[in-house]
């Protein structure tokens, strides 16, 4: 399993994004093969957060466009809603501890505790993962 970082998923919408071109590449590529492409609420929450912002963008996208975008992330077969289990907490609190985690970080530790969690990897153009020694992290970029 691949997690997917919001930043990949905004780099591989938003054209203007100076990544827009290697993250669109990896996302139509990994949407069409055959391992699942996850996604956690909070990185969707993101995605439409940051694209609907117009203090980040000059021409945000609307709310329904927006959520259309991540319908169609969805639309793929190997696309999936992954969120924290039973041993979510554990590894969350070892991460932030472990690695003095704080403000911004934390959600990087999140999405790390969930990556650990399911044996995942994330994909990212975010070094600040490299903190995380025992997360598996792909860098696009």
């Amino acid at each position: 399993m691949i997690l997917v970082d919001a930043n990949v998923a905004l780099y591989a919408h938003h054209r203007q994004l100076p990544q827009h071109d290697v993250a669109s590449g990896w996302f139509a590529a990994a949407l069409s093969g055959s391992e699942t492409i996850g996604f956690t609420s909070n990185v969707l929450l993101a995605f439409l957060r940051i694209s609907t912002s117009s203090r980040v963008f000059e021409r945000p996208l609307d709310m329904k466009t927006a959520c259309e975008v991540v319908d169609g992330w969805f639309s793929s077969s190997v696309a999936a809603l992954v969120e924290p289990g039973p041993r979510y907490w554990q590894l969350l609190r070892a991460l932030l501890i472990d690695y003095r985690v704080r403000a911004d970080l934390t959600s990087d530790a999140h999405l790390a505790a969930v990556a650990l969690e399911n044996g995942a990897q994330i994909v990212t153009t975010d070094r600040d993962f490299a903190r995380f020694k025992s997360v598996q992290v792909r860098y696009l970029g």
